[in-house]
């Protein structure tokens, strides 16, 4: 623990030149930079003129693009600079299995899986931002976290949120968790009105800057559907205690209910580095320039149910935690298809709920999962039935 608290601080951030990774690495230097920290690797997909900058910028001693085909761009980028190479899912385990303390773990999809879980096995601290490691593969994340002895720390501004409200000492006693929804940009459009939008509408987030496909997950509630799984898996919840409730105006970030009827909230601006910031610093709390709530100024808190039949995306998040197996493996599988094709325009934004209940419907034998390689096989099954039934 003293190494942890005294020394400069090891870091990875696997995913670095998305949303998540460009804010960890202001927070980052907000906190001191490299008198405070060592980047130790880097890692990213096709933006390599970023990659370069911020593996030369910050110091890494690795950086890494899942991308083979990009290899010789990176390569030639860094030459000189005595910072290390690698891609594809090689360089990725790599990276993860480097000396850090603490791995940001903010690759999007699948992707993510095996560099997080090879994080974690040996017993890094992970601030989780990549939903798929619990969605697709929940109990088997949870244990190999258990079993190397690293500290989970959700980034998610909602589950962000719970982990900082739920009193660890009073966990018998918590009744409900109700995760927070913006609604995203179609919370009051008609279903007919929802049909016809295209891929550069959906993007638009009413409250929050984030990547393309975690924006329109947002407009479609898949995000949320998501978190309802990944919740039941952080903090040991039956399906029945989870919670979402519609919060346009995204101020309070998720509450944690009581037995004794107490609620408790987490509130802030909506700014992704009070999360990060939490995480990198836990169990302290580091001072950054996060615009403050200003109360008197807060004209109202609005609060509604959300819609299922206008966003089907919290129903089936519900039927994959009650089912269990690998079911989350098979929701996410065919959503990332669905999704992937909504945004090449070969299927439509309503569609993409649809392909994604079919697919449940046709694997909803499939045996739990034992290994991983059983997550990635029922994935896999999910991707081609969804992508025959956009065919």
């Amino acid at each position: 623990m003293a190494s942890r608290e005294n020394a400069k601080r090891r870091l990875t951030i696997l995913g670095s030149t998305g949303s998540i990774g460009t804010n960890t690495l202001d927070v980052v230097e907000r906190l001191g930079g490299r008198d405070s920290f060592e980047i130790v690797a880097l890692t990213g997909n096709g933006n390599i003129p970023l990659l370069a900058q911020q593996a030369i910028v910050h110091g890494a001693e690795l950086a890494v693009t899942a991308d083979d085909s990009h290899y010789a761009s990176l390569k030639t980028a860094l030459s000189g600079t005595g910072i290390e190479v690698a891609s594809g899912r090689s360089g990725l385990i790599e990276a993860a299995e480097r000396d850090a303390g603490w791995v940001m773990a903010a690759i999007v999809g699948n992707a993510g899986l095996a560099p997080t879980l090879a994080a974690a096995s040996r017993g890094a601290d992970i601030a989780l931002a990549n939903k798929e490691c619990l969605v697709s593969a929940g109990s088997l994340f949870i244990e190999a976290v258990r079993k190397g002895g690293g500290r989970l720390l959700p980034v998610d501004s909602e589950h962000n949120a719970i982990f900082q409200v739920l009193e660890e000492h009073q966990r018998h006693a918590v009744e409900r968790i109700i995760l927070t929804a913006s609604g995203g940009p179609f919370r009051t459009k008609t279903l007919e009105e929802m049909r016809h939008v295209t891929a550069d509408v959906a993007r638009a987030h009413p409250n929050w800057s984030m990547g393309l496909k975690i924006s329109i997950d947002s407009a479609s509630m898949f995000n949320k559907a998501l978190e309802m799984i990944e919740a039941k898996h952080l903090f040991g919840l039956r399906p029945e205690q989870i919670e979402v409730i519609v919060h346009p105006q995204s101020v309070i970030h998720s509450m944690v209910g009581y037995t004794d009827g107490s609620v408790l909230a987490q509130l802030g601006c909506p700014d992704m580095r009070t999360a990060i910031g939490y995480a990198l610093s836990y169990p302290s709390r580091c001072d950054l320039p996060i615009e403050r709530l200003d109360f008197a100024k807060l004209s109202r808190l609005d609060f509604e149910a959300p819609d299922e039949i206008r966003f089907p995306a919290i129903r089936l998040a519900r039927r994959a935690m009650e089912q269990g197996g690998v079911q989350g493996a098979v929701l996410n599988g065919a959503k990332e298809t669905a999704l992937e094709a909504f945004i090449a325009g070969r299927a439509g934004f309503l569609d993409m709920a649809e392909i994604v209940e079919q697919v449940m419907d046709k694997l909803s034998d499939l045996p739990a999962a034992v290994t991983m390689d059983d997550v990635f096989a029922a994935d896999e099954k999910a991707r081609q039935l969804a992508a025959g039934l956009i065919r």
